[in-house]
């Protein structure tokens, strides 16, 4: 146990590095906008094959739950939007010489953080409000207007999803070297198992696949309100958990299997969940690979000495 909470930690403090946080914040960025220009390209083919996931769903749901989703759209747009006003207008301007690299990264993640937990409380507080209004606009649109704009809020989760996905990708085939780069500047002495032909790639797309299918058949839930969020956290758990934990083991331990996986799934399945609620919040989404694949190693370095 204590492995994992020190696992934990120094998966935190690592991604507050400025290396580290510039890293993935140049990652996430190129993926962000890459699948920004192909949604804009594509947008009314996306909307199309969303339409056809409405039909999944009964007609009093969507109106009636519909409006949740439209709050919720409403809340990640106002972070987003506080983010970058006070980033740009604040940090850049007026910090921007007081300001140390090692502090940068730290007050950019404040920013987010209190950003988002400002929209919280507003929320916590209007939310009822907020979720009324959304429901009358919905209530006074006729029901092709309805489908259509749901379509639309199906879209943009369809390609975040896409971006998590592609970040998890990216993330794992850089991992060996930000890995190596870790135990090169804390654990020099340890043994590193280099020419390990573990291919975690392969976990990844089985993961992948499997996580498309259950996405498809969990579609009708994401219109249930609390029942949604345990379900994208389970999904987004399973999409995770192997590739990190195969990239961090397999520098660590020989002939790594799933069985020997299994002796660590609650720490596995513990820090995979911690690493997807990073994708509740906009923009600090792009780091919860990168703190999976930094904690999984902590925790396989601790178990192997032991």
């Amino acid at each position: 146990m204590q492995d994992f909470i020190d696992a934990i930690v120094f998966g935190f403090k690592e991604i507050l590095n400025f290396k580290k946080l510039r890293l993935a914040i140049i990652s996430g960025t190129i993926i962000s906008i890459l699948w920004i220009f192909i949604a804009i390209f594509f947008w009314e083919q996306i909307v199309s094959f969303s339409a056809t996931f409405i039909d999944l769903v009964p007609f009093s749901m969507i109106r009636s739950n519909g409006a949740w989703m439209l709050s919720s759209f409403l809340w990640l747009q106002l972070v987003l939007i506080t983010f970058a006003f006070v980033f740009i207008f604040v940090v850049n301007i007026a910090l921007s010489n007081a300001v140390v690299k090692e502090k940068y990264g730290i007050l950019s993640i404040s920013i987010i953080l209190s950003s988002a937990t400002f929209w919280s409380v507003v929320w916590y507080f209007k939310g009822n409000y907020i979720h009324i209004q959304a429901s009358k606009l919905l209530t006074w649109l006729p029901f092709e207007t309805i489908e259509k704009s749901i379509s639309y809020l199906i879209g943009f989760y369809f390609i975040y999803n896409l971006i998590i996905l592609t970040n998890i990708f990216l993330t794992s085939s850089f991992s060996h070297n930000l890995l190596i780069s870790i135990r090169d500047k804390y654990f020099p002495y340890d043994t590193i198992i280099e020419d390990s032909e573990i291919k975690t790639i392969k976990y990844t797309l089985r993961d992948t696949s499997i996580f498309i299918l259950l996405s498809i058949l969990a579609f009708p839930l994401l219109f249930i309100p609390v029942l949604n969020f345990i379900v994208q956290i389970l999904l987004w758990t399973w999409l995770i958990k192997d590739t990190s934990a195969y990239d961090s083991a397999s520098l660590l331990i020989k002939d790594i299997n799933k069985d020997k996986l299994k002796e660590h799934k609650i720490a596995i399945w513990g820090i995979s969940f911690l690493s997807v609620l990073f994708n509740f919040i906009p923009v600090f989404n792009i780091f919860g690979p990168y703190f999976s694949e930094i904690s999984m190693f902590y925790y396989f370095k601790e178990q192997n000495k032991q």
